[in-house]
């Protein structure tokens, strides 16, 4: 099934059941998804699309909840927090630290990287390779810590 067929039947079971947080956060999922639709491309949405999509919305949230945190602003914080793990079911589950780990160190040992001036590139193939199922700030901080130590 589709993400938009997925998303537009978890939001008629939202309606039914009444959750008004989950029922506004698939709304704007689906909004997003139509606004790629009407876009004018002429191709069909593909997986990574949706995924593109999904990271987008996360990422918005995740930027929300550090501004409401920064602010003092606890209610809001949690209201996204909730958002977020909503999107997140949506999205391949996510490596560990330790899987991210040997992911970095296998790509760097495959790349010949030798040292913090090959992070861009390592940084790039590891971002390809781990792109929707690690953190991109957590991969980066990996990445800066395997090359400062080579």
């Amino acid at each position: 099934m589709s993400l938009a067929n997925q998303i537009v039947d978890d939001i008629k079971s939202a309606m039914k059941s009444g959750d008004k947080l989950r029922l506004e956060t698939l709304r704007s999922l689906r909004a997003r998804i139509l606004e790629f639709e009407k876009s004018g491309s002429a191709q069909a949405m593909t997986e990574s699309d949706e995924q593109n999509i999904l990271l987008s919305e996360a990422k918005k949230r995740k930027d929300a909840i550090a501004q409401y945190e920064q602010a003092g602003r606890e209610e809001l914080k949690a209201k996204e927090e909730a958002e977020l793990a909503i999107i997140g079911e949506y999205l391949p589950a996510q490596l560990t630290e330790d899987e991210i780990k040997e992911a970095v160190q296998a790509i760097a040992r495959r790349l010949g990287a030798g040292g913090p001036q090959d992070f861009g590139k390592v940084m790039g193939a590891a971002m390809k390779e781990l792109r929707g199922k690690a953190d991109g700030a957590r991969v980066q901080q990996l990445v800066k810590t395997l090359l400062q130590n080579e």
